[in-house]
């Protein structure tokens, strides 16, 4: 009885009013958290007991764009570069990204990434200074965050990665 009350559609406690989170899970075809830990909290702690009773209905949608998408739409000089070195199967299978790992040491590809990765910053810093006035030396390290910065996410520690890197250039 007291599961039935914890994912009643009504409020047992004090005053009866309805549960918005519970009618919402009971309608929905699906629920899901926006990355894996949310996803976990809600089916081990917040809906547990609905999570039991429908355990396919929690899935998890990680917020975010596809590699694919990043390389052919953002990226499409290094989409272009990856499609000489293994093939244009990548596209549709991103697992076929492993055959890199056989180019890792590949002098005359690491040059390619890097003029790649050039341009990329060339391109950046006009479109900065066309649109917004802002000169910057395409050839200094810049690292972008657009959103917050979250403990549990790795953007802490990239952080001091940079600061790093940043240090290391000064000690040179």
């Amino acid at each position: 009885m007291e599961k039935l009350r914890k994912m009643s559609l009504i409020e047992e406690d004090g005053c009866k009013r309805v549960n918005m989170a519970h009618l919402c899970i009971v309608g929905s075809h699906a629920v899901n958290g926006v990355a894996q830990i949310h996803s976990n909290i809600i089916k081990t702690d917040v809906f547990r007991h609905f999570s039991e009773l429908e355990p396919g209905k929690f899935q998890n949608k990680t917020n975010g764009i596809t590699p694919r998408r990043w390389l052919l739409l953002c990226n499409p000089g290094l989409a272009e570069l990856i499609a000489e070195v293994i093939g244009e199967d990548y596209v549709k299978d991103l697992s076929q990204l492993r055959k890199l790992n056989d180019f890792v040491d590949d002098v005359a590809l690491i040059r390619d990434v890097s003029r790649v990765k050039q341009d990329n910053k060339v391109k950046f810093a006009q479109y900065l200074e066309k649109e917004y006035r802002v000169k910057i030396n395409p050839s200094s390290m810049f690292d972008v965050h657009v959103k917050r910065i979250h403990e549990y996410k790795r953007q802490v520690l990239n952080c001091l990665h940079i600061i790093t890197m940043y240090n290391r250039i000064r000690s040179e």
